[in-house]
């Protein structure tokens, strides 16, 4: 079938304004019929998020061109051939962006947010089988983003990158699940495991670090502070009951942090200088979990001797620790119980013509979530 998408034809040159030079085309693509495993899904909402515009701006290399977007919900529209008893057609899914095989070490071990599988045909921009379901006008393929490229009309995804969901959750709040809330929320909830008291230091007010707020406070944080140079963000933290500081504000951390820091950092920006920035901030015996995606040339540096004599804890969070099937549902219930309100995410929703612009607003730190609907027909 012919679908609308955006493509980037080359990663890491694009200038700016994104508006104006336009390195997302929206190009006709042939979108091949769904596999065994595979399904057909229609895209009502996609989600830009900061791992979309790191393949523009080059932080986050990925073979081209490639059709963008990985947080997302909508339709099932066809199954791949076979019995398949989990998905009908009409189904609403939330799209993950990391399939996991269910065979590996770390999918057995509970860890399928590490399957080998999985990063692998991420990073070669395929699908879970090895497949490449999109070519352009030349019959040339098209890689596909993290196993979903939801800036799209269509798209078909393994089963495995797709958790079903109730029809009645409108899908701009939907697709914010599939990444922001996965990611930040899971950070605290998994990655941390934060008890209900601890004190909580978040750097970085986009979609994740303002889901790990939300989780945070869900979770009964005791002192909940938030970092960000926006003030539109910081207005956002306050509402929800967190003291928000701007970046030369930091100086007050002693003042609120009495106690030597925080027990609990989370580092959203990814800077490898944020990151230390944020270790240095966790009192002894304190925690930092980091979900920010650096550009793969930043290194953080440490003090080797500190990791013993202050005895912190440096947590890498890939997804937020989750597993997808697991993890949507019981967030789902925390944002209807008005546990989550995810709602506070969201910026805008847009038409997919947009998305140049809508790159701009995202790479200037204005945005949270602008949500993307495809152009009406």
């Amino acid at each position: 079938m012919k679908i609308t998408a955006a493509v980037l034809a080359r990663t890491g040159d694009n200038p700016r304004p994104y508006g104006e030079h336009r390195p997302l085309e929206l190009a006709t693509l042939t979108l091949d019929p769904p596999q065994a495993g595979e399904l057909l899904v229609r895209i009502d909402a996609a989600g830009l998020c900061h791992s979309d515009l790191s393949v523009v701006n080059g932080d986050r290399p990925r073979p081209m061109p490639m059709a963008l977007g990985h947080e997302a919900t909508g339709i099932v529209e066809a199954l791949g051939p076979g019995d398949d008893m989990q998905f009908a057609v009409g189904d609403r899914v939330i799209l993950a962006f990391l399939p996991s095989c269910g065979e590996c070490v770390r999918c057995k071990g509970g860890e399928p947010y590490m399957c080998a599988a999985g990063a692998a045909a991420n990073g070669e921009g395929r699908l879970l089988s090895g497949a490449r379901r999109l070519h352009d006008a030349c019959g040339h393929e098209v890689h596909h983003h993290l196993g979903v490229s939801a800036f799209a009309s269509h798209v078909v995804v393994d089963r495995r990158s797709a958790v079903k969901v109730d029809r009645d959750i409108p899908a701009h709040i939907a697709a914010l699940f599939g990444c922001a809330v996965l990611t930040g929320a899971g950070a605290v909830i998994n990655s941390a495991a934060m008890r209900p008291g601890e004190n909580v230091l978040i750097y970085g007010l986009g979609g994740v670090g303002l889901a790990s707020l939300l989780a945070a406070r869900a979770s009964g944080a005791g002192t909940l502070v938030a970092i960000d140079p926006s003030a539109e963000k910081r207005a956002i933290a306050t509402e929800l009951g967190a003291e928000a500081l701007d970046i030369e504000e930091a100086h007050r951390l002693p003042e609120l942090f009495p106690n030597g820091g925080a027990d609990l950092v989370v580092e959203t920006v990814g800077r490898a200088a944020v990151l230390k920035t944020a270790y240095a901030a966790a009192r002894r015996g304190g925690r930092i979990v980091t979900v920010g995606l650096p550009n793969p040339a930043e290194a953080f540096t440490i003090p080797a001797v500190s990791l013993v004599a202050d005895g912190k804890t440096v947590i890498g969070s890939y997804m937020g620790s989750s597993i997808p099937a697991r993890d949507i549902p019981r967030y789902i219930a925390m944002w209807r119980a008005g546990r989550l309100p995810v709602e506070k995410l969201l910026t805008s929703i847009s038409p997919l013509s947009q998305i140049n612009t809508l790159l701009d607003g995202l790479a200037d730190g204005q945005a949270i979530r602008q949500v993307i609907v495809p152009d009406a027909a």
